[in-house]
């Protein structure tokens, strides 16, 4: 290289370069354990908690206050879960960029340490001045011909690596704004997550089953799971032989009767913009007429869609969304709850009678926080994620270190396509 022949005198010794793989690798285990700590610092304090309990007692304690306040909190952590999980991709993002500048940086070192000894070689033998020596003239000529070819090498490897530090430096800031923001979202959904434990506990108190009978069906429930052979085989029985289940479905039967009245007498009725007012004690719109309107019960990354290849030679009949550790999960639609518990390989599964002979089935939770018979609203907390493990081989699994979400709707025992049903999400509606 032409450095080289400006660089006379040895270049200044430079530390050992690692191996830029395993500096990468050392410094991607560092942020990632940053980030997770970052979580784990995330707590309220006694203080705040308390601000919070009052804050619930002072609620009106009517059924529509109540569900409202819960629709709202949900709606709230569903929306912060996913603000996180943007910032959680931007900031791979970043390390991702990072790590290749480094890396880009590590390999430099030579070129870095050959300028460094070349402008440090003029420095201490600088051409000779031709009016102080004339007999150095030819020395002069020499050097200057040999800077005039040296120095745009070096101007272009150093405006390279300069380049690159600027680069790195405005990344490394940009880090720190994305783990600020992250920090800010992850207490407000702390705070939020506690307001929905609080609400779900005052609404627990509200039940009119008594724990007893409460327990008895759940054992019950239990049984049936074991012994059904399929999900359709687990409702049927759900329904004829559980008390709340049986209730629960008589309920939507009797609020199906009671819509399709109402129909024959409005026959040329507008299609429903909203799914009712938050104190309903049943659906107020039938679950046929919510297409567009019903919300995604968590907030992640479809990744498998109904219909697709399940890995194990057949079809989805449902759809399957990574979700975040831990995140809250809401009830897509209005309904009574038929089963709540683990089944098969499904994992811990909760079912929804809509009405009118349609199911929404949702799997892979961690912990459930309803109760057979409860009727539940569009949008309203029912159950948690899990944190981040391996998932099983089987009809919900995907193998994710993220928590996955099943989703499945079954109209008369039969599962169908929910793409239907789901409310534009703010991006599509700015995107058309």
């Amino acid at each position: 290289m032409v450095l080289a022949a400006v660089a006379l005198a040895a270049p200044p010794a430079l530390a050992a370069a690692e191996d830029p793989a395993e500096m990468a690798k050392a410094a991607r285990a560092a942020r990632q354990a940053e980030l997770e700590q970052v979580a784990r610092d995330i707590a309220l304090t006694d203080e705040r908690l308390a601000e919070l309990r009052a804050e619930i007692e002072a609620l009106d304690k009517d059924r529509g206050t109540l569900n409202q306040a819960l629709i709202e909190a949900g709606k709230r952590v569903q929306s912060m879960e996913g603000r996180i999980g943007e910032t959680e991709t931007r900031i791979k993002a970043l390390v991702k960029n990072e790590d290749a500048l480094r890396a880009s940086l590590a390999r430099q070192r030579g070129v870095l340490g050959e300028v460094l000894a070349a402008l440090q070689r003029i420095g201490r033998r600088p051409p000779p001045a031709i009016l102080v020596r004339p007999e150095d003239a030819l020395t002069s000529v020499r050097s200057a011909i040999l800077l005039g070819a040296v120095v745009p090498d070096l101007r272009k490897a150093a405006d390279k690596l300069s380049a690159e530090l600027g680069q790195l430096v405005s990344l490394k800031n940009e880090l720190a704004r994305e783990r600020d923001r992250m920090r800010n979202d992850m207490e407000s959904l702390a705070e939020d997550r506690a307001r929905t434990e609080f609400l779900i506990a005052e609404r627990q108190k509200q039940r009119d089953a008594s724990a007893a009978q409460l327990a008895e069906q759940e054992r019950r429930a239990t049984q049936l799971a074991e012994q059904a052979t399929s999900l359709k085989d687990l409702i049927a029985r759900m329904e004829k032989e559980v008390a709340a289940a049986a209730r629960a479905k008589a309920e939507a039967d009797a609020a199906a009767a009671k819509r399709r009245e109402a129909a024959e007498i409005a026959k040329n009725r507008v299609p429903p913009d909203s799914l009712g007012e938050s104190d309903r004690l049943a659906p107020a719109v039938a679950f046929a007429d919510a297409r567009g309107l019903l919300p995604l019960p968590a907030s992640g990354k479809t990744i498998r869609a109904y219909g697709e290849a399940d890995g194990l030679g057949n079809r989805s009949e449902g759809m399957s969304v990574a979700t975040r550790p831990n995140a809250q999960v809401n009830a897509p639609s209005d309904g009574w709850i038929v089963y709540a518990g683990p089944f098969r390989s499904y994992g811990k599964l909760l079912i929804i009678n809509a009405g009118d002979g349609y199911h929404v089935l949702l799997a892979g939770m961690d912990q459930i926080n309803v109760q057979l018979g409860q009727f539940v609203l569009a949008g309203e907390p029912v159950a948690m994620m899990a944190s981040p493990k391996l998932a099983s081989a089987g009809d919900v699994d995907i193998v994710s270190t993220q928590p996955v979400l099943y989703i499945e709707f079954r109209k008369d025992g039969t599962s169908i396509d929910p793409a239907p049903w789901w409310a534009a999400t703010d991006d599509e509606k700015v995107g058309g």
